[in-house]
């Protein structure tokens, strides 16, 4: 059927078929050689060429469990599935109550002396605790003021730790405030620092070697943090790192823990010390708050000529 267009002349309505099967010949010959490019290489590879196998994503570290497939909700110590993985049965066990022993020494529950070389900010705080001391007065009390005495101070304090192992992790109490510290065994590692959250226990990671628990802690909080006080006040600060080496001696009755601490920004090289606890079976952890109104009949929080800012 053919229509007339505007200037007269007759088209055609609809193409014709000649007009369709020419180029659809065309198409298939270039479809066929293209086909026959692309396939050729194919056909030459020697027979030892094969593409890579595709590999499966690793699991990803969540830093705040064991490690989890990538996308996972981290596992946490007391998920019973952790608890129930097959491991080695751990050399011993600190589950107890311990009590640091002063009996050679009593200010057994400081670190120090010796002390390492200080940097000049550390220095300045430990002469004006020096100078404080000397004059009677309390040097930043930050403790009795209920700040958190952190670690190290709080594993030494004169107050029972009631400590409680399990496969996954050991809970730690301290009578002096609660205080809690938690030591992860389940095989994850260290929160990255852009994401963690620092305290004064800061976050305490172990693993055994033969028969010593090693147990590695950062991340902690720098604000009213002292590594020492009652004469020689020394700051801890963000980069502080400790490193306890534990082993279980006297036949189980005492726990001897190695210190080995540095923190650049406060001294120089590693700080060391060894401190051993007794086992107390007497004694048991109480509730205990530290508020500020039942601290107002100490003389480091209230008296103004005793208290050294």
């Amino acid at each position: 059927m053919a229509a007339r267009s505007s200037n007269g002349r007759r088209v055609s309505a609809r193409p014709s078929p000649s007009n369709v099967r020419v180029p659809l010949k065309r198409l298939g010959f270039h479809a066929l050689a293209l086909t026959a490019i692309v396939a050729l290489p194919l056909l030459v590879l020697p027979a030892s060429c094969s593409a890579p196998p595709l590999e499966a994503p690793a699991p990803a570290a969540t830093g705040v469990g064991e490690v989890s497939p990538a996308g996972a909700e981290p596992v946490s110590a007391l998920a019973p599935a952790n608890l129930a993985k097959a491991r080695p049965a751990a050399p011993f066990s600190v589950t107890g109550n311990w009590f640091i022993d002063v009996s050679q020494n009593p200010d057994a529950w400081r670190f120090g002396p010796p002390y390492p070389a200080l940097k000049p900010g550390a220095q300045k705080h430990a002469d004006a605790s020096k100078k404080a001391t000397a004059e009677g007065k309390v040097y930043r009390d930050d403790i009795g003021q209920c700040w958190p005495a952190g670690l190290p101070l709080i594993m030494t304090r004169y107050w029972p730790m009631a400590m409680i192992q399990l496969p996954t992790a050991i809970y730690m109490v301290s009578g002096f405030m609660n205080s809690l510290r938690i030591v992860y065994l389940d095989g994850r590692s260290h929160t990255p620092e852009d994401i963690v959250v620092r305290t004064f226990n800061g976050e305490s990671i172990g693993r055994w070697e033969g028969d010593t628990l090693v147990v590695d802690t950062r991340h902690f909080r720098a604000d009213h943090h002292w590594m020492d006080q009652g004469g020689v006040s020394i700051p801890a600060g963000e980069q502080l790192r400790i490193v306890e080496r534990i082993k279980s001696v006297s036949d189980g009755k005492q726990l001897e823990i190695e210190y080995t601490m540095t923190d650049p920004e406060n001294w120089d090289g590693e700080w060391k010390t060894t401190k051993r606890f007794n086992r107390v079976d007497d004694v048991d952890i109480q509730e205990v708050s530290c508020l500020p109104d039942l601290n107002e009949h100490l003389q480091s929080t209230t008296s103004k000529t005793q208290v050294l800012q």
